[in-house]
């Protein structure tokens, strides 16, 4: 994106943040890699349904899936079909659902959440979601038919780049959040440019 890093800046960002995926493409092997990442613990992480005092509070998912559009927030949760059936995936993104109904929903137990940056960030703002339990952040870098993804579609990048700023680079850079990309293909990230009258969809 034309970001200048400086050498500390380099060095912060360690190997082990990144999860990486042996394909890119398929949603399955997504959930399935998601699912190793936790270990001998992902059954209790990721399937169990039931809050627990004191280490899994109410909204706090162990994955989240930010996105560019309420469709590919769909079409990822479905990797996860498999270990979401005690606990329904969190779906957070404004088209056809209201906050409020969103925020009702995040007082239980979320394992695993997918939403457009725009709705996870009023979501944490409104404090009904909570980052604590937050083990791996999935970042939708497929393109779209027009070539924009969620580091290149404007606005939703702007607030995309907003929200991990300040909610997820610092985790990130301690070592207790790894980012696993989705869906990344080397220079198609850089394909979408902005057009003259281009409208953003409400997401």
């Amino acid at each position: 994106m034309g970001l200048q890093l400086s050498s500390l800046e380099l060095e912060s960002l360690k190997h082990n943040c990144v999860l990486h995926l042996s394909n890119h493409s398929d949603v399955q092997i997504l959930g399935e890699t998601i699912k190793a990442a936790f270990g001998a613990s992902w059954k209790e992480d990721l399937c169990q349904g039931n809050l627990v005092q004191g280490k899994v509070n109410a909204g706090s998912p162990a994955v989240l899936i930010i996105t560019s559009s309420a469709l590919r927030c769909i079409q990822l949760l479905r990797g996860f079909r498999s270990i979401t059936n005690q606990c329904h995936a969190a779906k957070l993104f404004a088209k056809h659902m209201k906050l409020q109904e969103q925020i009702s929903l995040l007082k239980n137990r979320v394992n695993i959440a997918s939403g457009t940056p725009s709705r996870i960030k009023k979501l944490i703002d409104a404090e009904a979601l909570d980052l604590s339990r937050l083990q791996v952040l999935v970042l939708d870098m497929h393109p779209d038919v027009k070539g924009y993804s969620l580091l290149t579609l404007p606005q939703v990048r702007d607030e995309f780049l907003e929200v991990f700023k300040n909610y997820f680079y610092e985790p990130m850079i301690q070592g207790g959040l790894r980012i696993c990309l989705y869906g990344y293909q080397a220079g198609a990230g850089l394909k979408g440019k902005h057009k003259q009258g281009h409208t953003i969809p409400d997401t």
